[in-house]
């Protein structure tokens, strides 16, 4: 396993030297209750990690869920273990069934409940989570407004279009409002779409890279490999959907790699993914503290030239 200890990546104001993971909180409150939860947090604090991303939609689609679950239990862990500080918050608005879209009330709003279920005077990474018909201009100054007033350190954004992207900083520029220093889109070994004009609006505007869905749902821990595997979490239809010839063809060539640097399938998809330009830190979810080990794996490992393009190869 080849470590690399000099990987420094900064968003705006926000420190990820060292730590170019960030931790996925859609579990929180759904597949992970609060042991769970609470071990995976600490876990993953205590292994280096820095950056927790969470929405306050999440998770609205479970049967009997409201949306903010997985802020209130991130919120609950930070009460009962002051770690504030060891921490990046980031969180979302557009998509809470209460606060709905980005016009500028509603970015108010859904932001100050946010901080309500976190229990913090901050958000450290605050992203429009889904682009809505709202004027770019007005939903540009809510969030600007909102780093202004100290609720906000630093602004991102997340599944909006490259023409949209490149009118929320022409609306910043106009108005000497505060830009987005990220991008949130979905990018894996099995999903390269990122990497045309997405990819080009983030170098353009200068905005380091957090992809989601970095294993692919789970496809790409290599645990789903027979068409009749056993379904036994709510995202395994999900990931065996991958289950093809390039599919296959992606896993046969994390195995070799992983077995060379001793490391978990995971680990070595997520650290193709921190190793592709603009990417500051993928983002992948633990159900428990067993699962964490891998992701932790990946901050410390980095992939050489050979491996980098077989799995580029042998992902297209």
């Amino acid at each position: 396993m080849t470590v690399n200890i000099d990987s420094a990546q900064t968003l705006g104001s926000l420190d990820l030297t060292g730590a170019p993971l960030s931790l996925g909180g859609n579990v929180f409150g759904w597949t992970a209750g609060r042991d769970d939860s609470f071990a995976v947090l600490d876990g993953f604090v205590d292994g280096g990690g820095r950056l927790v991303d969470t929405a306050d939609a999440y998770s609205a689609w479970v049967p009997g869920h409201a949306g903010g679950e997985s802020e209130e239990m991130i919120g609950q862990w930070l009460a009962a273990g002051g770690r504030r500080d060891e921490v990046l918050i980031a969180t979302k608005v557009s998509q809470h069934p209460e606060f709905q879209g980005l016009s500028g009330a509603n970015v108010r709003a859904a932001a100050e409940a946010s901080l309500t279920r976190l229990g913090t005077d901050r958000i450290d990474l605050y992203y429009a989570h889904f682009d809505h018909d709202d004027p770019i201009e007005e939903t540009a100054a809510a969030f600007s407004a909102l780093v202004d007033d100290g609720l906000v350190r630093e602004i991102a954004i997340s599944n909006f279009s490259p023409e949209r992207i490149d009118a929320w900083f022409a609306a910043a520029d106009a108005e000497g409002l505060h830009k987005p220093v990220a991008l949130q889109p979905h990018y894996n070994l099995m999903e390269r779409a990122f990497e045309g004009e997405l990819r080009a609006a983030a170098e353009r505007h200068g905005m380091g890279v957090l992809p989601y869905w970095g294993l692919a749902k789970g496809f790409l821990t290599g645990k789903y490999r027979d068409a009749d595997h056993d379904i036994d979490s709510p995202r395994a239809g999900q990931a065996a959907e991958y289950l093809d010839d390039r599919g296959r063809r992606v896993l046969a060539a994390l195995d070799r790699i992983a077995i060379e640097h001793e490391v978990e399938v995971a680990a070595v998809a997520l650290a193709w993914l921190k190793a592709q330009p603009t990417v500051v830190a993928p983002i992948a979810s633990a159900r428990n503290a067993a699962q964490l080990e891998t992701l932790l794996a990946s901050m410390r490992l980095e992939l050489n030239k050979a491996d980098l393009l077989a799995l580029h190869e042998a992902s297209l």
